[in-house]
């Protein structure tokens, strides 16, 4: 059984609090490096760690990554050999108007985190980044080596620019950086800015939904588990550094992604169309090869089945929230 070290950042949020679960189930002593912003709920971030609390290889460090002297205590003291950095401000939307807020987090902080693993010699460390680096490109499917210089809004812009440095610190002082191209996830615990969350929350609340052009967009939705299945391959394997997408290969239809959840819920979206903002791309779209040659990524959760685990969790979680009210 492995007795390795892995700090996850952000691991109290919807992607990391699964990459816990998955670590925790293989042995591992985890440290959960989260500072609970109210991006959204903290309380909905809390929940996705209660089960982890009473365990005795898992440690909760409530701090933020912007904070150089917090990050390198949480190094010196836990001595992690891999780092799993999910943590960010993201959301492309939420990102127009507030580049700096979002450079300083993502950014500054990732090179915070870069720093301590240098200088503690980390053996592997993940760069989590996005499809949206990719922007409004013809190139389809989106393949790792095409440019990605012309992000759409600050959030891409920022992540691109963790890539880089990523690159950078592992020329300068040989740490082994991975970065993962995370495509559209979806599944229990995902965000309340997120589609699949927004569309649910809004037909159950008789809300109005916006969906951008008449539904046309694509989107390479991808399950929860597929993306943690990739995520702990690659740290399990360093390779200096190299970049992966982490996607379904997939791309659906939002107006198809909105019948199958109108489907689940029993009940119609009330949608009012708008034109898509000059921060949505028209698909997004994985190219899955690298990452399936390299180290066996291989998605298995089809958009239906996983729109289905994640009503199932919705629903438990608004029971939870009127039995505790």
């Amino acid at each position: 059984m492995s007795t390795q070290t892995t700090l996850v950042t952000g691991g109290a949020g919807f992607i990391g609090s699964h990459l816990v679960d998955a670590l925790l189930a293989r042995g591992e002593r985890v440290i959960c490096l989260d500072n609970f912003t109210d991006n959204y709920s903290p309380e909905r971030k809390r929940a996705n760690i209660v089960k982890h609390l009473d365990h005795p290889d898992y440690t909760l460090v409530v701090g933020d990554i912007r904070d150089r002297g917090l990050v390198k205590q949480v190094f010196d003291k836990h001595q992690p050999q891999r780092v799993a950095h999910l943590a960010a401000l993201a959301g492309v939307r939420a990102s127009i108007g507030q580049a700096t807020l979002y450079t300083e987090v993502n950014l500054q902080g990732s090179i915070n985190l870069m720093d301590a693993a240098r200088h503690f010699g980390v053996d592997n460390f993940i760069q989590a980044s996005t499809s949206s680096v990719y922007g409004a490109t013809d190139h389809i499917p989106f393949q790792e080596n095409q440019p990605t210089d012309q992000p759409l809004a600050p959030y891409p812009a920022t992540k691109k620019a963790c890539e880089v440095m990523a690159h950078a610190y592992h020329n300068m002082f040989g740490l082994n950086i991975t970065v993962l191209r995370f495509f559209t996830v979806y599944g229990p615990r995902v965000r309340s800015d997120m589609m699949a969350y927004m569309v649910m929350d809004s037909i159950i609340k008789d809300e109005e939904i916006i969906v951008y052009n008449e539904g046309s967009l694509h989107r390479d939705w991808t399950y929860v588990d597929d993306i943690i299945q990739g995520v702990v391959a690659a740290l399990d394997k360093p390779f200096g550094y190299d970049v992966f997408n982490i996607g379904r290969g997939e791309p659906v239809r939002l107006g198809d992604f909105i019948d199958i959840i109108q489907e689940l819920v029993g009940k119609p979206a009330r949608i009012k169309h708008a034109p898509a903002p000059a921060s949505e791309p028209p698909i997004t779209y994985a190219s899955i090869e690298k990452a399936s040659q390299v180290f066996g990524y291989q998605p298995h959760t089809s958009i239906r089945e996983g729109l289905a685990h994640t009503w199932k969790w919705y629903q438990e979680m608004e029971a939870n929230n009127k039995s505790s009210d």
